[in-house]
């Protein structure tokens, strides 16, 4: 929390190591003697990142509501780096959007809602969570040329960024930081869309930039951890269940699991 560079009169110059990338510090020099200690004016600055390279020659894609999402290359997959908040299916049709909690849960049909049923304050920071149904609509969920990734999606992924083959099969919590690598690095008190502290691990090394929109429950239809939980939908099915991933603010591991198709969960798209 602070550095100790020399005694006496003079200039003083402090190194500072190990800082997270992408991230607001605030710093002030201080001196101690026998009176006290005094301090400078507060100044504060925001750390460099890796570059992220977008994918060759698709830097941007478009829904067809006309949200527009930056593209990052990862290994040899080509992913949208902000989660999906398009409103209507490839087609045209309208994604219904359901405020009403009962309604929500006794659903199977596809299905979209923002955080709190808040469009001003969450849809273009978090976008919005989909049930596993607006998912596997045939109508197409993602623009034309991408996808909802697989289970085997995800597994590639995360084998790029270190998790074993092994590790990949294995339900619950796998891996060591590639949770970490995929996280967005904002915490507060950044405005949203961040994460809350401690964001465990968190260095956004891959670009994909993983924020945490929370989800809606299936049972209750009710929200919750926002700024705390990203899920993600895949297509792959395990018995009557549909694999999701989950990334969390206190963990810098994968999370894996089977969940009910009447979750609300974020979405990002892959390129085909």
């Amino acid at each position: 929390s602070h550095t100790v560079d020399g005694s006496g009169l003079g200039t003083f110059t402090s190194s500072l190591v190990g800082l997270t990338p992408n991230t607001l510090y605030y710093v002030r020099a201080y001196a101690t003697n026998n009176a006290g200690t005094g301090y400078g004016t507060e100044v504060s600055f925001v750390t460099t990142g890796p570059i992220h390279s977008p994918c060759p020659g698709i830097t941007t894609v478009t829904d067809y509501n006309g949200n527009i999402y930056n593209t990052v290359q990862i290994g040899t997959q080509c992913w949208m780096k902000e989660n999906l908040r398009v409103r209507n299916y490839r087609n045209g049709t309208a994604i219904p959007n359901v405020t009403n909690n009962s309604t929500w849960t006794g659903l199977s049909t596809g299905a979209r809602c923002w955080y709190n049923n808040d469009s001003t304050n969450y849809a273009n920071s978090y976008g919005a969570l989909y049930n596993w149904h607006a998912v596997n609509n045939s109508q197409g969920l993602c623009p034309t040329g991408w996808r909802i990734p697989s289970d085997q999606d995800w597994k590639d992924l995360e084998v790029y960024l270190g998790m074993t083959q092994t590790q990949t099969n294995l339900w619950g919590w796998r891996g060591t930081d590639e949770g970490g690598q995929m996280k967005s690095t904002l915490t507060a008190p950044d405005p949203h869309p961040r994460w809350n502290s401690p964001n465990v691990g968190a260095t956004n090394l891959s670009g994909f930039n993983a924020l945490p929109g929370g989800v809606r429950l299936f049972n209750t239809g009710n929200f919750g951890q926002l700024g705390e939980t990203g899920s993600f939908w895949s297509t792959s099915l395990s018995g009557g269940y549909a694999f999701n991933r989950g990334l969390d603010n206190d963990k810098n591991q994968v999370y894996r699991y089977s969940n009910h198709f009447t979750f609300g969960y974020s979405v990002r798209c892959i390129k085909d």
